[in-house]
């Protein structure tokens, strides 16, 4: 689907983190974080809907994202055949994770 723009349209999910999430209790105790790394599997697994990312071209982290939070994550293809994403958390719709990738060829 085209924007008005002649971009595609964001494609969005919504997730929300458990607030036992498994990686609570050591990613850091008395302060957990959804660790990066979980994040960003979490969206290129939901994003590329069975495809494997070739590489992870950009990733910035901005927020932090707790355990029990709900976040909503975008992605849509850009001009130059990359994906470009956001994980924005629910609640505030401020941005967590923005970056871009490349899928595997299949």
């Amino acid at each position: 689907m085209k924007a008005a723009t002649g971009l595609v349209a964001w494609n969005a999910v919504e997730h929300v983190f458990a607030a036992d999430h498994p990686t609570a209790a050591g990613h850091f105790p008395g302060n957990p974080i959804i660790p990066g790394a979980v994040l960003l599997d979490h969206v290129v697994r939901v994003a590329g809907k069975g495809r494997t990312a070739r590489e992870v071209r950009s990733a910035k982290f901005l927020r932090p994202v707790r355990p029990g939070d709900r976040v909503v994550i975008r992605w849509r293809a850009i001009e130059n055949g990359d994906v470009a994403f956001e994980c924005r958390l629910a609640d505030t719709d401020q941005p967590a994770l923005v970056g871009s990738l490349i899928w595997n060829v299949e």
